[in-house]
């Protein structure tokens, strides 16, 4: 007999019908994005002030996010609530803003009321909103329509599905000017200096060793003279370099027990003759992530460091990753 599936609660029936409408509410909002969204993001785009998100309760709050968004993507923005507005705030608006107004009804009042005081200002104003015949659409510039078939909330009351179809409009309306502007993962590092997504985006110039602390020898030193600069610099290894300081190879602590027993005179071979030629290499531009990643699938704890014309210029141990917390 095929064995009988387990019954599926009402509680996970319920769960499954909240889900599905959401998910629903952000696919048909790639039917609603048209010449208004790319009229929205070429006046984002050209904007010379900042981007002035104002809400009020759960479009408020989903504001904020968004105008969080847009600063740490290269958009500044701020939010500024509407009844906060209203009672003084306004003057947090400035020539050349541009205002990005939501709300899905439309009509709420707070929002209504700044209408004119933005008017006078001379500010653009985009409308995020599920009514495109509402007060806010008549007033705006730019409508982006959000409209929902229905919410979530089983009574159709409570903001849901229309408060997720308005954050995925903000963060699609900053990614695709994120884009746009080609901003790029150092931008990213600059405007997120704390926390895991800062670290992650350390570069390799901002940890590596330079100067003076770099062990290097020229590649007609003597082994002798190598071993001598690698116990002093204290690395486990020593980059062989040519006369225009390019990087010709690499002697390492390993390599010099396995030499000993096979030569005789060890000391007074050159460092050319037994260096490793062309070594594992990274350039000081790129993410400290990819040299864990390298360091390990090669097994190795040193990474040598050359710019666009092979001279050494760095030196990164593994324990400098870890301090720096990239791993």
């Amino acid at each position: 007999m095929p064995s009988r599936q387990p019954a599926v609660s009402a509680v996970i029936q319920d769960a499954r019908r909240v889900l599905r409408i959401e998910a629903k509410a952000i696919s048909d909002l790639i039917r609603q994005v048209g010449p208004e969204f790319e009229r929205a993001v070429e006046l984002v785009f050209q904007c010379l002030g900042r981007v002035v998100v104002i809400g009020l309760g759960k479009s408020g709050v989903i504001g904020q996010k968004i105008a969080a968004t847009m600063a740490s993507t290269g958009t500044p923005a701020i939010f500024v609530h509407a009844s906060e507005a209203i009672h003084g705030d306004l003057g947090m608006l400035m020539e050349k803003d541009i205002v990005i107004a939501i709300s899905n009804s439309g009509e709420t009042e707070e929002l209504v009321r700044l209408l004119p005081h933005i008017k006078r200002l001379g500010l653009s104003l985009i409308a995020m909103t599920g009514n495109l015949k509402s007060v806010l659409a008549a007033n705006a510039e730019v409508v982006l329509n959000v409209t929902v078939r229905e919410e979530a909330c089983a009574l159709g009351l409570a903001p849901t599905a229309s408060t997720t179809a308005m954050l995925a409009m903000g963060d699609t309306l900053a990614v695709v000017l994120m884009n746009r502007r080609g901003f790029k993962p150092e931008d990213f590092s600059k405007l997120h200096p704390g926390g895991e997504l800062g670290k992650r985006l350390i570069k390799i110039r901002d940890i590596m060793h330079t100067s003076t602390h770099i062990p290097k020898v020229p590649k007609q030193s003597t082994v002798e003279s190598a071993v001598y600069e690698m116990t002093r610099k204290r690395f486990g290894c020593v980059g062989v370099v040519d006369a225009k300081g390019r990087l010709a190879g690499i002697f390492t602590d390993g390599d010099l027990r396995r030499l000993v027993g096979k030569e005789q005179a060890v000391t007074k071979l050159k460092i050319g003759q037994v260096m490793t030629p062309s070594p594992i290499v990274l350039r000081e531009d790129e993410l400290a992530i990819k040299a864990v990643r390298v360091m390990q699938d090669k097994r190795i704890y040193v990474l040598l460091v050359v710019d666009a014309k092979k001279k050494l210029i760095g030196i990164l141990h593994f324990l400098d990753l870890f301090d720096a917390g990239v791993v």
